[in-house]
């Protein structure tokens, strides 16, 4: 009895954890790019084998903690391999127990892709796009961000 329920346990933490992270294409992404809702997007581009990616995450839970109640999405956009789901970036989101929303891009060729999202990325991390679809304003940081431009740059894209 208690082997099944250890197996049913591991069953259903599997099956949370695994249901954190959506595999995505870049056409989900761009749909998300082009939001014209009065919602301020954070989108912010890691992987857990980047030291500042990971330095800044905190503040990127602490503004999901932040503005929960409010029109801010954050978007944490995993460049892991698809490969490495199950075995790297699944339990980096347990250990670090990270709530924000979290998309793991499945698109082999950065090439193809890294203009689309940002003309002027030259595809380093960490990068984070933050804009309001309704008044257009967009801000792209291709380096690793501070709490508070975080936090203040969210501000000016609600106002």
């Amino acid at each position: 009895m208690n082997r099944i329920f250890a197996l049913l346990l591991g069953i259903f933490a599997y099956c949370t954890a695994h249901a954190q992270v959506e595999v995505v294409s870049l056409a989900k992404l761009e749909a998300v790019l082009s939001s014209s809702t009065d919602t301020v997007h954070v989108i912010n581009f890691w992987a857990t084998w980047c030291k500042p990616c990971i330095e800044e995450l905190p503040y990127f839970e602490e503004a999901h903690s932040f503005y929960a109640s409010s029109n801010v999405r954050i978007l944490l956009v995993s460049l892991d391999m698809s490969s490495e789901l199950e075995r790297t970036l699944l339990p980096f989101i347990k250990k670090r127990k990270l709530q924000s929303e979290i998309v793991l891009l499945n698109e082999p060729d950065p090439n193809a892709w890294i203009d689309k999202i940002e003309p002027n990325w030259t595809g380093s991390l960490p990068a984070t796009i933050i804009f309001n679809g309704t008044s257009k304003k967009r801000l792209f940081f291709e380096r690793q961000i501070t709490k508070e431009e975080l936090f203040s740059t969210i501000q000016q894209m609600k106002e």
